[in-house]
């Protein structure tokens, strides 16, 4: 492959660029985990980009219900594996680069093998054990990968596994309950919701290959596409992340002078280990009057349009300075629309002493559910 083709010309003129970033890309190799909506626009754009080895990892056969936002495939596709068109569609975007394939999924006791030849995972997955596969391996094999999910109109992105950065464990230290967090099948999306997500994504990994800009490290970029609204939440190395405690406390350090923006505990405390709270078990507590504040982590308008009564609102972003004004020592329940942005909410707090935070699982659309249908469902 040379870094002089034409393809790559508007990439090469490019301030901070140039054929040194290109050779860079030439000679990366690239795991991307999932070539459905995320998987599809990065591996077409990092495959464009010059990325010189791609191994795409997936299981599937192409669904007529995956052609609103998978634009790798077409419709004569419709039953064909995903892997074997995308293979096909990659190799004719870009002849010069080589794509491998693994039929097949990612699992706990795979992933280190897959993941070693590489020098950059791209998870494009959506489901909760692959994910943490992904993470496990990448931090073990000091190997950094671009994180990235989807639901309805929102995504999240950032990098993790990164020698200076904290792990996905980091922000989660252990899955949902299995059906606590809708699928796109239940739950729908967007069909051009997961394509920028999957550019963000590509972007990202062009950037730590190269070397160029500020990656998303011990950044989580949100978007709400909806109302196009993006927030940036710290992340930072959580002390007791049993993963991250074995890395190098010269990494650790650097780790925590660059999420030197959230506060931090003087010395930081062994957290509680991960609790969660049902909805139907938030609504006996406040029946019974027990003694606890109710902190709702959605936006405003989300909470305007539904909430549970005597909730305090503090969305997310706002967090570590809200956190200030609370006390350690109270319990707090916490919640959002299903449960994810609560749990890295209180993941957070217990990491800044809190001591007594639940996560109410399922969110305030299990209480609409499971409590009170007067509450609205959006």
């Amino acid at each position: 492959m040379s870094v002089f083709d034409a393809r790559y010309s508007r990439q090469l003129v490019l301030k901070g660029f140039g054929p040194e970033s290109q050779e860079r890309l030439g000679a990366a190799r690239v795991l991307i985990v999932g070539v459905g909506g995320l998987g599809s626009p990065a591996s077409m754009y990092l495959a464009a980009a010059g990325v010189g080895h791609l191994t795409l990892v997936d299981q599937d056969v192409v669904d007529v219900t995956n052609l609103h936002r998978q634009l790798l495939y077409s419709t004569p596709d419709v039953g064909r594996s995903k892997i074997a068109v995308a293979r096909e569609r990659l190799e004719a975007i870009n002849p010069t680069i080589t794509v491998a394939t693994h039929d097949g999924k990612i699992t706990a006791e795979n992933a280190a093998g897959l993941v070693a030849p590489h020098d950059l995972v791209i998870d494009a997955t959506d489901n909760f054990p692959a994910r943490y596969a992904i993470n496990d391996a990448c931090v073990r094999a000091g190997i950094p990968f671009v994180y990235g999910s989807v639901a309805r109109f929102e995504g999240q992105v950032s990098v993790f596994a990164t020698a200076d950065g904290p792990c996905y464990r980091c922000l989660f230290p252990e899955p949902p309950p299995l059906g606590t967090v809708p699928t796109c099948a239940e739950e729908g999306v967007l069909g051009v919701v997961p394509g920028i997500l999957g550019l963000y994504q590509a972007t990202e990994a062009i950037k730590v290959l190269t070397g160029i800009g500020t990656p998303l490290i011990g950044r989580l970029l949100m978007l709400d596409l909806l109302e196009h609204q993006t927030q940036i939440i710290r992340v930072a190395r959580r002390a007791t992340c049993a993963l991250c405690h074995s890395r190098s406390a010269e990494s650790a350090a650097g780790a925590s002078a660059s999420a030197a923006s959230l506060p931090q505990p003087e010395s930081a405390p062994m957290s509680a280990p991960s609790a969660d709270i049902t909805a139907t078990e938030v609504a006996a507590r406040l029946a019974a009057g027990d003694a606890f504040m109710v902190i709702d982590v959605r936006e405003p308008w989300e909470f305007d349009v539904a909430s549970i009564a005597n909730s305090t609102l503090i969305p997310l972003s706002t967090m570590p300075t809200a956190s200030a004004r609370l006390d350690k020592d109270a319990e707090y329940v916490v919640l959002c629309h299903h449960g994810m942005r609560s749990a890295m909410a209180a993941n957070w707090l217990r990491g800044q002493g809190f001591t007594r935070v639940l996560n109410m699982v399922g969110g305030i659309d299990a209480w609409s559910l499971d409590v009170d249908p007067a509450v609205p469902q959006y």
